[in-house]
């Protein structure tokens, strides 16, 4: 394909990406950030930890200003999911955000901001080859606030 970055239609990862997500859990811990999660989120996690709602939101979301809800972070910024041992308490219902890492908007700017992001996840550019409409997918889901 002879079309360069610029062509419309035709982005830098126009030929698919790899990523297989190795349950790490870098994602999960060190710097801070924020997950953003749904209504119909918020009751699918309560309902696999096997809560109630309102319990889900005193105990593992942050009070906020925002309209969208937003998971609480442990003291180190570790997500309030994640186990060292076990990985992710809620992975088979974890948020959009999560699941679409790491094809998200930022992430797909550039080859740059994909390289960048590659330094944190070892998962990065190994694994399976996602092709451009899977990408484009998840980059449209991907549950973050904006653009």
């Amino acid at each position: 394909m002879s079309a360069d970055d610029s062509t419309p239609g035709y982005p830098w990862y126009r030929e698919g990406l790899r990523f297989e997500c190795l349950r790490c859990g870098r994602c999960c811990t060190g710097a801070p950030g924020d997950v953003w999660v749904s209504e119909e989120e918020i009751r699918a996690l309560a309902e696999h930890l096997g809560m109630t709602e309102a319990a889900l939101r005193r105990v593992h979301l942050k009070a906020s200003l925002w309209i969208q809800a937003r998971l609480r972070e442990k003291a180190d910024h570790d997500c309030t999911f994640y186990d060292a041992a076990g990985g992710c308490l809620a992975y088979a219902v974890r948020p959009r955000q999560c699941r679409t890492w790491p094809f998200w908007r930022q992430t797909l700017r550039s080859p740059e901001a994909w390289a960048d992001a590659a330094r944190g996840c070892p998962g990065m550019n190994r694994g399976r080859l996602h092709a451009l409409e899977e990408i484009e997918r998840c980059r449209r889901e991907d549950g973050l606030p904006g653009e």
